[in-house]
């Protein structure tokens, strides 16, 4: 007898959708499950809509510019980040989608998104 033991993390499921869309189905046809296909194509820049603010909270009062909105493949975003980090002299990094840039550099971001074609790029925020 052979005893196989499985792993499982704990997920917090919200719906059916969370299963993964498959729930029961006695046709051994559909039981092979096809997994969604991720369009990561890059929108072109000048119909990029990334906006630019200044955050403060959970960072020891230090000010951080932040860019979010692109939308293309994570290679790209990173590319970006460094290229904006690079026009402003300053370190930073992306995470979760986001380009984070050190200190406050809204305008010279802004400024470098609409010389390079993201011209429906603006700041946002107080």
């Amino acid at each position: 007898m052979q005893c196989i033991l499985f792993s499982m993390k704990k997920q917090k499921l919200t719906g059916l959708a969370a299963l993964g869309g498959l729930v029961y189905s006695t046709n051994p046809d559909t039981m092979a499950r096809q997994e969604p296909q991720a369009d990561n194509a890059a929108l072109a820049a000048a119909h990029q809509r990334l906006r630019i603010w200044l955050e403060t909270k959970h960072r020891g009062g230090k000010a951080v510019t932040i860019v979010q909105g692109y939308q293309g493949p994570e290679a790209e975003l990173e590319a970006l980040g460094k290229q904006l980090k690079n026009a402003c002299g300053t370190g930073g990094s992306v995470k979760d989608g986001e380009i984070l840039i050190q200190g406050d550099h809204r305008d010279k971001v802004l400024a470098w998104l609409q010389k390079n074609g993201y011209t429906q790029s603006k700041k946002t925020g107080g």
